[in-house]
């Protein structure tokens, strides 16, 4: 039976013309999913599944490292608010591209870092990026990126989806999402969406 969350390119999904998917895997999905989520321009952020060869993983498939897939979130934008290479600035920042298989304490290829391209511009668009960054010694160690073209994504089950906002004291969350966040706020503040008291958009 076809999976009924599988999309198997950007002209798929609930997304008009007037907006373009970008798919990145930086670690855990739910920190991805959350970070970008913020971002102004950002239509939606999706977790999910991405680069592997088993068809309609679950996450404890995921987690075994056995299917390939890479943990991932898929981004909705607006081109005319929010530019990819706008993106790519907030991804590489957010994560660490040298940790072969790992961000931090979560090691696994499930969370590898990686790009999964839409379409050809975004392709050379990241690879130029990742240049830049080379060229100007941004890291001390080198970028492990994996470039590659989205084929599948999978959206991951629906207890993942705003995991963040739903357990803001879960251990996980407050000690690693929790910090980058602020780091975020710091950084790219131009950049983020408003937040009311609840922690609600608008």
């Amino acid at each position: 039976m076809e999976n009924q969350h599988q999309h198997k390119s950007q002209h798929e999904g609930r997304h008009t013309h007037a907006t373009q998917i970008a798919v990145f895997a930086g670690g855990c999905f739910w920190c991805t999913e959350t970070l970008f989520a913020r971002l102004r321009g950002v239509v939606s952020a999706t977790p999910g599944y991405a680069g592997g060869t088993v068809p309609n993983p679950t996450y404890e498939q995921v987690c075994s490292g056995t299917t390939g897939h890479a943990e991932a979130a898929k981004i909705e934008f607006d081109p005319a608010v929010i530019s990819y290479e706008d993106l790519l600035t907030i991804f590489f920042f957010t994560h660490d591209p040298t940790t072969l298989n790992r961000q931090g304490n979560d090691i696994g290829t499930q969370y590898r870092s990686a790009i999964f391209y839409t379409n050809e511009g975004q392709k050379v668009e990241a690879d130029r990026f990742i240049r830049t960054l080379e060229d100007n010694h941004a890291y001390d160690k080198p970028i492990v990126t994996h470039v590659e073209p989205l084929s599948l994504f999978y959206e991951a089950e629906d207890y993942h989806k705003n995991y963040y906002e739903h357990h803001k004291n879960q251990p996980y969350c407050d000690l690693i999402i929790g910090p980058k966040i602020e780091k975020l706020e710091k950084r790219y503040a131009s950049m983020l969406r408003d937040f009311d008291a609840t922690g609600s958009s608008y």
